[in-house]
């Protein structure tokens, strides 16, 4: 289970949408369930019935399960299969990135069109300041109220909303407040919201951790935030140490920023049994080249640096990574690079999941592009953006390198890096 699941849900009028929210100028906003409901938004005979978003072969993922599948405890990032077990009965679906992806623009529009002040942290939430919209808009939980019922009419969609004084609380906020829910930290009472928690709820307390902490008999973030520093110290490390004091204590100092810069752009896929095939392989690493490529051109990106990722049938995983004499985001310069270090490592082992991935992002106008020696003046990244065009128009899946015609139905384990 997950730390989310764990945390106590709403029900608490201390907190509830009445409350003093005039020191709680910060937002987070997260969509309830949002790939299941965004497939049920599009297949209205699903409302009611428990739905799994995620990888459906038998190494899939769950990415996304709506409320009626949770009631069977079914959960996000669950193997698939376990999910099946638990819920038989549900619809099991592959994830539709291009809809979440126009879903998640129209839903942040929304929030920018309230303030400029908007730090997405994924397709589905993002942190909003609205302290410089209250003339406009009123006071923040008006604010928060006035985003649901847009949210609700335009998109046909739920959220959820916390509100505090700061970035950390107005998340653990949203979580207690769903689904479909909205709650409010008081400034003046962020220790009686945050105290009774567990100490699992904190930022950067993960199960090893928490249960270190839980032996030393700090079970709530309460009980963190009263134990002495030295033992806090000495059992998590200098650095973790501070940080957690701070949050316990109610102290987060970081600031909406909505500049959001990508650091990296990838795609992994799980095989639904280990292959040996360097063929298939092959293929595999066109594929997800050929979608990083996509993903680059739309979000304006050149990299650098092509990463290579290699997992083996007994779970050992190998990463390679090669620094390019000119940025790119032409996926046939990508695959040539990521499948030159494969052929490198040249594992003798099956493969269980292979990924690709560009760092080094800049973008497109700061970076001046140089051809290659002996290269056509127009190539490859002529070809992909048109590719893109018609892809826009007629679908992805209808377009793509030559040797993946055919093929791409038989992809059904991927887990795609959300872009």
């Amino acid at each position: 289970m997950g730390r989310s699941q764990s945390l106590p849900r709403g029900g608490d009028p201390r907190f509830g949408p009445d409350a003093d929210d005039s020191g709680s100028p910060i937002l987070h906003v997260d969509m309830d369930a949002f790939f299941a409901s965004v497939e049920v938004r599009r297949r209205p005979e699903l409302r009611g019935r428990p739905v799994v978003v995620g990888g459906i072969g038998p190494r899939g993922v769950v990415s996304s399960a709506s409320y009626e599948a949770r009631r069977y405890g079914v959960r996000s990032a669950m193997p698939t299969m376990r999910a099946r077990a638990l819920c038989p009965h549900a619809v099991y679906l592959p994830p539709d990135f291009a809809q979440y992806t126009a879903a998640s623009r129209a839903v942040m529009q929304i929030f920018r069109d309230v303030t400029p002040l908007v730090e997405p942290l994924s397709l589905d939430e993002a942190f909003l300041d609205v302290a410089g919209a209250r003339r406009l808009f009123g006071p923040p939980a008006e604010i928060a109220r006035r985003i649901r019922e847009r949210v609700a009419a335009e998109q046909e969609l739920t959220c959820s909303v916390g509100v505090a004084p700061t970035k950390f609380v107005a998340k653990l906020g949203s979580t207690r407040a769903k689904p479909d829910g909205l709650l409010v930290v008081p400034a003046d009472r962020v220790l009686e919201f945050l105290h009774p928690l567990p100490v699992g709820a904190l930022w950067g307390v993960g199960e090893r951790s928490a249960e270190t902490l839980r032996r030393l008999g700090l079970n709530t973030i309460g009980d963190l935030a009263e134990a002495p520093y030295g033992m806090l110290r000495k059992a998590v490390g200098e650095a973790s140490a501070s940080h957690l004091h701070e949050l316990a204590s109610g102290r987060d100092p970081r600031t909406v920023s909505p500049e959001h810069v990508e650091k990296s752009i990838g795609a992994e896929v799980t095989f639904d049994a280990d292959v040996a095939d360097p063929v298939e392989i092959r293929r595999a690493l066109l594929a997800l080249s050929d979608k990083v490529g996509a993903r680059m051109r739309r979000a304006g990106q050149v990299g650098r640096t092509v990463s290579l990722k290699v997992r083996l049938a007994d779970f050992r995983t190998v990463n390679r990574s090669r620094t390019l004499g000119v940025s790119t985001d032409t996926a046939r310069e990508i695959f040539d690079t990521a499948w030159a270090l494969y052929t490198v490592l040249d594992p003798a082992e099956r493969v269980r999941l292979v990924g690709v991935r560009v760092e080094g992002l800049a973008g497109v106008t700061e970076t001046p592009q140089q051809l290659t020696l002996g290269a056509p003046e127009r190539g490859w990244r002529e070809a992909e953006a048109a590719a893109d065009a018609a892809a826009a128009r007629f679908g992805r899946s209808v377009i793509g390198p030559a040797s993946l015609l055919g093929k791409r139905d038989t992809r059904r384990g991927e887990n795609p890096t959300r872009p």
